[in-house]
């Protein structure tokens, strides 16, 4: 006599041997069981020993997809979000109303029979030729345990979720094959413990413990009677018998499933009645998944770390590969995100700028020579509402952003890093008229030249910004054709390659353009960018590339393992020497420039105001020796211009840098930086101008490149013959630029002769100025 296993059920020998008894009555039986004919798909094969022999022995059991947790810092819950909603938990962690009620809808005879129920293909054979159709299925607890096996390893793919639910004669064949495996490797329990947690409950929610939390607010050990007989009936159709949206008809399938309970005497009639009197009893809890559930306005940041597992080779050669490894979850992920930084930032937007205005806030904060992201935030929350979003407006289009915003003046100590690392003097002077048209021809990193063939001009801000400027007064006014001037002079070429030596680049993934009207930011680029590009002045010339994670650990079944993280690469993207002059220079911007709005009490902070044409953008820059952090401000759709414009409740005629971010970088790096050390720059000495003193003529300066000027009579930029030291008789060096300069522009008085003390001839002995 066939000896039965001690976990109930048929050997797999016995399995085979009834599973090939009935196989010559495929057509028939498979009919009764909701299938087409095996003729029909050419799978009759498939019914024989030889077919049935065909397919793979053992069953490929991927770890079940449960939710993955984000954390700050300091180990604070940021989110939690998955593919599939599901907590994993032992069968003795499930109530034995809930293992009961499960086995007595799905598979009342699950102790009594094997991996395939015969007596229950033949019962669902009759009942379906007497209704005529399909009323009954006859597919074994072990048997669908197996089928949310395939549709879990198809995951999101709906390709591969339609192939695993097909209704074919070779899937169920499949089915049967594996179910005997499982059957003999696993045994009755652990199938039971396998199904309750793979099984799909409606509502988000995958697994008993999940759909236990979903519809009652509870954990499954606690489950009713009534509760558990609720969730068993919804298995059978989650969206027929889904209580939320439709508590009759739920009802009416929990008291089957009560009645049923009853009649396979796992209740009595008794507490089955009672029992179908009580009300569902429902204590909702809404889905709470994905970055719209985290805490302190940090959903954007949220957003960005899945960015980085999604698409950092480090998680995965390929994308497919890193998609699972999101996708399967139970990854416990810390990143470098400070609880306090994120605070500030928060508070701080939304202090300055309301969600409901028709522009938007956007600011970031890293740290210096690590390139960790410590907060992220925006005015408008993220989500899906009105006033809302869900595109992270700190960061590149490939990491969930925008197409990025124009820098504006921000981008120029990007042109002042690479004109003195260069070998230029931080006291070079240009002229630096109110208005000009675009130097040309410039040298451009190809060796060819840009050329203004179309006579483009450029002008500052106010016509009182006239010339001649040094480099110091001229970053402290962002004065645009001083900077025109410099990136014409030393070639676009070194600008670009600085660039990308400190991590600059297109938001939109495209390259810089060679051009000189990039020194006044024309190219767009993202908050992010432009805060971990500031780090590199404050970390004495470290570039550092961004980091969002910390560690990363991933529950597999029983194990928990470390996964490898992206780690921050770091380089030398200029000279200490460059590093402390920039420091210098765009301290003076929050000290008497257009930045002093943006200056911190108590602490050295430095950083550069910007805003666009037009003022479709406004922006502050700037940082302290152990923060760096950059304010955006506009219009994400980059149609309404900042004047004439109300922004936090207060009227702004027009928009400037320093007015609106300015403030905004200064409440929020004042909270993140609170109680932390108060470093200083190291700075150097920069005088107010004067010339090169590193080529072509004569400078009238000092050792650093001589001072300003005393002023001229008759030109713009000239010089009495009074002129003694600092200056240069000449009235102050100037380089002769590579643009037509119109008759009588540049030119001074007749008495122009003398010797500076910085070196050199200082002027002209007749004329006075270097140009009439």
């Amino acid at each position: 006599m066939a000896k039965k296993r001690s976990g109930g059920g048929l050997s797999p020998t016995q399995q085979a041997a009834k599973f090939l008894g009935v196989s010559v009555l495929a057509g028939a039986v498979m009919a009764g069981i909701a299938l087409p004919a095996a003729g029909a798909l050419g799978l009759a094969a498939k019914g024989s020993v030889e077919g049935f022999d065909e397919i793979p022995a053992n069953l490929k059991r991927p770890p079940l997809s449960q939710r993955t947790t984000i954390l700050d810092s300091e180990g604070g819950q940021i989110a939690t979000v998955y593919s599939r909603d599901r907590t994993v938990v032992d069968l003795e962690d499930i109530s034995p109303y809930m293992q009961k009620a499960i086995v007595a809808i799905e598979d009342s005879r699950f102790y009594e029979h094997g991996a395939v129920d015969l007596k229950g293909i033949l019962r669902a054979l009759n009942e379906n030729a007497q209704s005529g159709g399909v009323a009954q299925g006859a597919s074994t607890l072990t048997q669908q345990y197996v089928k949310n096996v395939f549709v879990e390893e198809a995951g999101d793919d709906p390709t591969k979720v339609a192939q695993a639910t097909q209704q074919t004669l070779g899937r169920k064949v499949r089915e049967l094959k594996y179910a005997i495996q499982v059957e003999e490797e696993l045994g009755k329990k652990k199938i039971l413990e396998n199904y309750l947690n793979i099984t799909f409950f409606g509502q988000q929610a995958y697994g008993v413990e999940a759909a236990s939390q979903r519809y009652f607010s509870k954990p499954a050990k606690d489950l009713k009677l009534e509760e558990a007989a609720l969730l068993a009936g919804i298995v059978q159709s989650p969206t027929r018998y889904d209580p939320v949206n439709d508590e009759a008809e739920a009802t009416k399938r929990r008291n089957v499933v009560l009645q049923r309970m009853a009649e396979v005497h796992d209740i009595t009639q008794q507490e089955a009645d009672a029992a179908k009197r009580r009300p569902l009893g429902l204590d909702v809890s809404r889905p709470k998944n994905g970055c719209i559930t985290a805490v302190k306005g940090a959903g954007f940041f949220c957003d960005y770390v899945r960015e980085v597992v999604l698409n950092d080779p480090t998680f995965g050669e390929t994308k497919e590969k890193r998609a699972k490894i999101w996708n399967q979850g139970g990854l416990t992920i810390r990143t470098t995100l400070d609880p306090q930084a994120q605070d500030s930032v928060q508070v701080s937007v939304q202090d300055h700028v309301n969600k409901s205005d028709d522009v938007a806030t956007a600011a970031t904060i890293v740290e210096p020579g690590t390139g960790k992201i410590l907060a992220m935030g925006q005015s408008r929350p993220y989500g899906l509402s009105k006033n809302e979003t869900t595109i992270n407006l700190s960061v590149d289009k490939e990491m969930g952003g925008g197409a990025g915003y124009q820098p504006g003046s921000t981008f120029k100590p990007i042109v002042a890093a690479a004109a003195i690392e260069g070998g230029r003097s931080a006291g070079q002077s240009y002229s630096s008229p109110y208005e000009m048209e675009y130097p040309s021809p410039v040298s451009v990193c190809d060796g060819k030249k840009w050329v203004n063939t179309e006579g483009a001009t450029l002008s500052n801000e106010n016509e009182s910004e006239v010339g001649p400027y040094g480099m110091k007064e001229a970053t402290a006014k962002s004065v645009n054709t001083y900077y025109v001037q410099l990136i014409s002079d030393i070639g676009i070429c070194p600008v670009t390659r600085m660039a990308k030596k400190m991590g600059v680049e297109r938001a939109d993934g495209g390259k810089i353009v060679q051009a000189p009207s990039i020194a006044l930011g024309t190219q767009e680029m993202s908050p992010l960018t432009m805060a971990n590009a500031y780090a590199t002045f404050a970390s004495r010339g470290t570039y550092c590339t961004p980091v969002a994670i910390e560690s990363v650990s991933q529950q597999v079944g029983d194990e928990k393992k470390s996964l490898d993280v992206p780690k921050s690469t770091c380089s030398r993207a200029m000279s200490e020497r460059t590093a402390d002059t920039m420091n210098t220079l765009l301290r003076g911007v929050v000290e008497d420039g257009t930045g002093q709005q943006a200056g911190l009490s108590g602490r050295a902070s430095a950083g550069k105001t910007g805003t666009t044409d037009f003022r479709y953008a406004a922006w502050f820059v700037g940082y302290t020796p152990n923060m760096a952090g950059a304010v955006w401000v506009g219009d994400p759709a980059h149609k309404r211009r900042m004047t004439s414009i109300s922004i936090g409740g207060r009227y702004y005629d027009k928009v400037y840098g320093g007015e609106v971010p300015g403030p905004i970088w200064r409440d929020m790096m004042a909270g993140a930086l609170e109680g932390k050390d108060a470093p200083d720059f190291t700075l150097v000495d920069i005088p107010d101008g004067g010339g090169r003193g590193d080529d072509d003529r004569d400078d009238g300066g000092n050792d650093d490149g001589g001072g300003a000027a005393n002023g001229g009579n008759n030109g713009v930029v000239g010089g009495n013959g009074n002129g003694n030291g600092n200056g240069g008789n000449d009235g102050g060096a100037f380089p002769k630029p590579t643009f037509s300069i119109p008759e009588g522009w540049i030119s001074g008085n007749e008495n122009g002769g003398g010797n500076g003390n910085g070196g050199g001839n200082g002027g002209g002995n007749g004329n006075g100025g270097w140009w009439q």
